[in-house]
């Protein structure tokens, strides 16, 4: 028995591609990532991208301390993670609003929409309250065709502004998981 993901059919492998040429375009040159099915494809091509380095992490509030450092280094950078990780931030997401460095993290939601695993809904609920009462500011994409517009927003406000910037991608928008025997 073990999960499997059932992604959306229609756009399903494009928005991952736009979110790509979006961090190309504004010059992410760090990717801190735990590793999760709903980014697996933009994880891919981070990975086969020289101008970019993909940082596996073992938890996730690494990835904020390491866009800390990179920041300070001179080059911006992007968190990859599940819902279920953002409670691991909560202490590490004060260093965005101390530091006030270009902050954007991209979160695959779990929890919602047809979710199978009891354990993921207390998280998947908070997430946005979580980043809210933390100082970060919350935009969602729930379809394939609000990726782009809401990740040029997101990129723009967190790049530009130094405004804290969280994109939650919906359950909808990256499939469900479904338990198989």
């Amino acid at each position: 028995m073990h999960a499997r993901a059932d992604a959306p059919a229609e756009n399903a492998h494009s928005w991952p591609e736009d979110i790509f040429g979006i961090l190309q375009r504004f010059d992410v040159r760090q990717v801190p990532y735990v590793p999760d099915a709903g980014h697996s494809q933009l994880i891919e091509r981070v990975l086969g991208a020289p101008s970019m380095r993909a940082v596996p992490l073992t938890t996730e509030e690494e990835g904020v301390a390491l866009l800390a450092g990179a920041w300070a280094g001179g080059q911006r950078g992007v968190l990859l993670m599940q819902s279920s990780g953002v409670g691991n931030c909560v202490n590490m997401l004060s260093l965005t609003q101390i530091f006030r460095f270009p902050f954007l993290t991209l979160v695959t939601m779990r929890g919602e929409w047809g979710e199978f695993n009891p354990w993921q809904v207390p998280m998947g609920s908070s997430t946005q309250g979580v980043f809210e009462l933390s100082g970060i500011k919350v935009l969602r994409a729930s379809s394939p065709d609000e990726v782009r517009e809401v990740m040029e927003a997101a990129a723009a406000q967190a790049y530009n502004a130094c405004t804290p910037t969280a994109v939650l991608l919906s359950q909808r928008l990256i499939g469900t998981k479904v338990f198989v025997k």
